[in-house]
């Protein structure tokens, strides 16, 4: 195991009164469009086919002004514990729990956009010390991406995911972790991939809810729900990409909205959490509303809205065809996650050694925030067949 070192300082959460009182005060001020023109209805996709209705805008940003707390959400981070340190010249912000038991292994959790540290606070205190004593347990390091957060936001080009992959194995040597289990969705899971391919000396093995795999493989063989599910996935890229080339190509234009007006922000990451989670409406059926303000209002309060954006531009082109994950993994596939279901047969032309494969009834995009027991348990069990395997 590497040697913790010194390189690393503690850190507290704290906004400025006048920062909330500037929140509010813009959100009280705000200037809303008409409604959207399609006929409001019973709930369903079909209130959101031009995005966010402006009645459910209306009503989070009433409770955001008025009722919503931000220091809870501080002080949970405070009660994991937070941390800094300089990697490759970018200060990077991380929450460090330790597990109380002897037998536990190191696990570093990766966001992606447009989530944070938020998605992983309320799964941390079950993946450190466990109720049930067979389950594994780890010492967690959830790390904020370089340009979301309390990270530092790089002054210049160059951070896409194989140099945050690379970052964040510095980063667990620093804490002692020279060899460590990887998780992560969307952006966490092309690095956690990254991880896995790039660095199995290091990495023990890997637990992901995206498995990004090469293009162009046949659909022969696929089951009748694995075409559906590829069916829907290459519609989603066709019509709901906008989003992600605004990023991907002009970060710096849409980040201007996304830092000046809470709104705005609310209503670019809202309209994600609608269309990404497994539900018939609002997200707010399965993810409680503060735990999307607690996302939403640290991208507010860290300005990070433009910085966070750029992951899209930076790594547009990271995506590596040849790279092989040669590890034992355990991968995920919820059924609500329109954006990353992918057929077994194709996962394993990327990820070589699947140790377990899960496919879950309920849950889509956040399922830390959509299922937190289940994904906990998930976690759980799938390091579990990964760790046999890597012994």
């Amino acid at each position: 195991m590497s040697r913790p070192t010194s390189d690393v300082h503690a850190f507290e959460a704290h906004a400025t009164d006048a920062d909330l009182e500037d929140l509010r005060a813009r959100l009280a001020a705000a200037r809303l469009p008409e409604a959207e023109t399609i006929p409001r209805g019973a709930p369903g996709p079909g209130r959101w086919a031009q995005g966010v209705p402006l009645a459910d805008l209306v009503d989070v940003v009433g409770y955001w002004r008025t009722e919503y707390d931000w220091r809870s959400f501080e002080a949970r981070l405070d009660g994991i514990g937070q941390f800094r340190t300089t990697i490759d010249g970018l200060g990077i912000h991380f929450l460090h729990r330790r597990s109380p038991r002897a037998d536990a292994t190191p696990l570093v959790l990766t966001h992606g956009w447009p989530g944070s540290i938020a998605e992983f606070t309320d799964v941390v205190d079950e993946l450190t010390d466990p109720k049930d004593v067979g389950a594994p347990a780890f010492h967690v390091v959830v790390p904020s991406l370089p340009g979301f957060g309390y990270s530092d936001k790089p002054a210049t080009t160059g951070w896409g995911t194989e140099r945050i992959a690379a970052a964040w194995v510095e980063l667990m040597g620093r804490l002692g972790y020279g060899r460590f289990l990887a998780h992560g969705g969307d952006w966490g899971g092309n690095i956690t991939k990254v991880l896995g391919g790039r660095f199995p000396a290091h990495v023990l093995g890997i637990h992901t809810t995206y498995a990004e795999v090469p293009a162009g493989l046949p659909t022969e063989g696929l089951t009748a729900t694995e075409r559906r599910w590829t069916q829907e996935t290459r519609d989603f890229w066709l019509h709901h990409r906008a989003y992600a080339q605004q990023q991907a190509t002009r970060p710096q234009t849409i980040g201007y909205s996304l830092v000046d007006s809470p709104v705005g922000l609310l209503a670019w990451i809202l309209d994600k959490f609608a269309e990404w989670s497994d539900t018939e409406d609002s997200p707010f059926e399965r993810i409680p509303r503060d735990r999307i303000l607690d996302d939403i209002t640290l991208y507010w309060l860290t300005r990070s809205g433009a910085s966070a954006a750029r992951i899209y531009y930076e790594s547009r082109d990271a995506f590596d065809p040849e790279l092989r994950v040669d590890v034992p993994s355990a991968i995920t596939m919820y059924p609500g996650d329109i954006e990353a279901r992918t057929p077994r047969a194709w996962a394993q032309e990327r990820y070589r050694q699947i140790v377990r494969w899960g496919s879950p009834e309920t849950g889509g995009h956040f399922p830390s925030l959509e299922v937190p027991e289940y994904f906990v348990k998930d976690v759980q069990e799938g390091l579990a067949a990964v760790l046999a395997a890597a012994r």
